[in-house]
């Protein structure tokens, strides 16, 4: 028999001729059959929020895990960086150990200390987008206003503005990634007199003063916070200025530094740091496979203390008892400060800071503790409750962020406005998908930081949640998908049953709660991160409420006109992919 009654038809989307006799079979489709191959993926464009960590990731991932997909990144700021670009006080950081702190498919042999400067990890992200050709995609100083779901046309429309100019602009999608991140939204603190004082004033997220440095000799200096910032602008400011007071109100853990046995190979300053010589740099740089042990080992020990979120258990007795006597210890020339700043409140309730240099600055001569509170701004410094005046230079005000999760700008699905449903409490669905918001796809929101592990592990991970998403929406003809009610509750209801099992629950203000001392956790993941990493791998769709295009009349519609674009193809071998990439299983022995 002639084998071309098996050719198809010159046009794959043409229909065939069910008369013709080059078909065996005259059988009717008893359900319309859409006339395309199964991977013919129709374009799909993602609108992405943010350059930071998120949307770089983003950026590259989307061409390698969706095909025909068309997207843009939209970021309010004239560069990458995000968080690391909008912050850059004197000492900023990373909390963390630099090497678990970047990606898992771009590793950096050549951080210079243990807990990256901030300008190297803005350098990292600049040197990713550089690498991986990002900026043709990212439209930069352009701030996004609002975005609103079209529910006829299954879209979003997203406008926003041009900083520093009157153009505005505007951009339709079928999908959204945010990744704004919520640590960005900096305030000032609710204290009479703030515009009253004459001196230098900023707030650590809005620095707008000189780094450390020769600028500061003779100054007397305020910062008032007892947060991460003030943590690290403390020792990087008391070299400097005349005189420091850090006006402190709450109580705060201060963490020993994880793997001691790999921090005793490195160099200590006198900042408590740990810095990496050019010769460790070079042999990492050189040796891969050292390298990678290295990182492998960081970040095993990373992963290894969830124990101690835990209340009562051995561990956090144990990390309570030894974070005791180390700021114990440090403290002895002024016990005083050590016997207000230690915590009641169980290690971790709060986040944890290893604040290299925080406690050997607050000994120093230069530096003052002020832990009465304060009544007011005056005109040349602050007066606190108990009736003293301190007069300042400058007052560095390092008191925090917004962290409620309410979004910058209205989010408008389903007559709803995200901005008002999430004032109270965010509603969301396994942190990436936002309850009643179709398509839509957050990084970092909502319960996405971790206690403990690496947080951009778990980044990552909700990427590639949503990537499966988006792809899905793509092959299957959906027009909206978004979590069901049920399954909202029950994430809801899971988060609320696993915290109080946890120290977070316990009485500390911490942005976990929002900024209350008491109050639902909103910023964290309700377990470990490597539970995170599981809870994500493999997302159950039968959570999701689904809605089709018009063209796509049945459930199984996807499945096209029976063909794959494959079978177009003059490429060889190409129609026999599925020999490249064999899964051989192991062999009992």
């Amino acid at each position: 028999m002639s084998s071309s009654w098996a050719q198809p038809p010159h046009d794959p989307h043409h229909p065939p001729d069910y008369g013709h006799e080059s078909y065996l079979y005259k059988v009717p489709p008893k359900v319309p059959i859409v006339e395309r191959p199964i991977d013919d993926y129709r374009k799909i464009r993602v609108v992405v929020i943010g350059a930071g960590f998120s949307g770089l990731t983003a950026a590259i991932r989307l061409p390698q895990r969706i095909p025909n997909v068309e997207f843009v990144v939209y970021d309010k700021n004239p560069s990458v960086g995000g968080t690391w670009l909008e912050n850059h006080y004197p000492g900023l950081a990373c909390d963390i150990p630099s090497h678990t702190y970047q990606l898992t498919f771009e590793p950096n042999p050549n951080w210079s200390a243990f807990y990256a400067p901030g300008p190297e990890i803005r350098a990292y992200l600049e040197g990713v987008a550089k690498k991986y050709k990002l900026e043709p995609h990212i439209k930069f100083n352009h701030k996004v206003t609002r975005a609103e779901w079209n529910q006829e046309t299954g879209k979003w429309k997203v406008t926003g503005e041009v900083v520093d100019s009157d153009e505005k602009w505007e951009d339709t999608a079928d999908a959204v990634i945010s990744g704004m991140g919520f640590l960005n939204k900096w305030k000032y603190p609710n204290i009479p007199g703030l515009k009253e004082f004459k001196g230098k004033m900023c707030h650590t997220g809005h620095w707008t003063l000189e780094p450390a440095g020769e600028a500061w000799k003779g100054r007397r200096v305020a910062v008032v916070g007892v947060g991460s910032s003030a943590i690290q602008v403390v020792p990087a400011l008391q070299p400097w200025a005349e005189h420091v007071d850090n006006f402190v109100r709450g109580k705060t853990w201060i963490a020993a530094p994880i793997a001691a046995p790999v921090l005793g190979t490195l160099t200590s300053s006198a900042t408590g740091n740990y810095y990496f010589t050019a010769e460790e740099r070079a042999e990492f740089a050189k040796d891969q496979e050292k390298y990678y042990g290295f990182r492998l080992k960081l970040e095993d020990e990373l992963n290894a203390v969830h124990g101690a979120t835990i209340r009562n258990s051995e561990m956090q007795n144990g990390a309570r008892a030894a974070f005791k006597e180390m700021m114990q210890r440090k403290l002895a020339k002024k016990p005083e400060i050590a016997e207000h700043l230690i915590p009641t409140f169980p290690v971790a309730c709060r986040r944890l800071t290893p604040g290299p240099g925080y406690l050997e600055s607050l000994v120093e001569d230069n530096v003052g503790f002020v832990t009465s509170e304060i009544k007011r701004i005056t005109e040349t410094g602050i007066e606190t409750v108990d009736g003293q005046h301190h007069e300042y230079d400058v007052i560095v005000m390092a008191t925090g962020f917004d962290t409620t999760h309410v979004p910058a700008f209205p989010i408008i699905a389903n007559g709803e406005n995200v901005q008002d449903t999430w004032r109270e409490k965010p509603i969301t669905y396994l942190s990436v998908c936002s309850s009643n918001v179709p398509n839509w796809f957050n990084s970092l929101g909502p319960n996405s930081a971790v206690g403990s592990g690496s947080l951009l592990v778990l980044l990552e991970k909700e990427l590639e949640y949503a990537f499966k998403a988006i792809g899905k929406i793509q092959r299957e003809g959906i027009k909206s998908m978004v979590p069901k009610p049920q399954a909202v509750e029950a994430w809801t209801n899971y988060m609320d049953a696993y915290f109080p099992r946890t120290v977070y629950s316990e009485k500390c203000r911490s942005w976990y709660k929002g900024g209350k001392e008491e109050g639902r956790v909103t910023g964290l993941w309700p377990g470990s991160c490597l539970h995170a990493v599981f809870a994500l791998e493999n997302p159950r769709w039968e959570d999701f409420d689904y809605e089709f295009l018009p063209d796509h009349k049945s459930a199984l519609s996807w499945l096209g006109n029976g063909w794959t674009t494959m079978e177009y193809e003059e490429k060889v071998g190409h129609r026999a992919f599925y020999l490249e990439h064999i899964d051989y299983p192991p062999v009992p022995e």
